[in-house]
């Protein structure tokens, strides 16, 4: 019996019917966990959420008065040719 990482529910697992890398779902907070490790089990909480964070703060960067910052160089030169 191993415990879910995010609300803590008993999972039954079998450490010998489990695979790593295998994903799981949480009976009672419907998390996806992956399995890390199989002796002992060992559940890795996947976080959807976290990667869509990721990704809005890498395109909208801002300075220090809130200004966005313009990383892309490119435009200005393409219109001097």
């Amino acid at each position: 019996m191993i415990r879910c990482p995010e609300c803590s529910a008993e999972i039954d697992v079998d450490e010998d019917e489990v695979e790593e890398g295998e994903i799981l779902s949480c009976p009672e907070c419907e998390s996806e966990l992956e399995v890390s490790q199989t002796h002992p089990v060992h559940l890795n909480l996947i976080a959807d959420d976290s990667d869509e964070e990721d990704d809005e703060e890498d395109e909208g960067k801002t300075g220090e008065n809130g200004d966005l910052i313009d990383d892309d160089d490119d435009d200005e030169e393409e219109g001097e040719e």
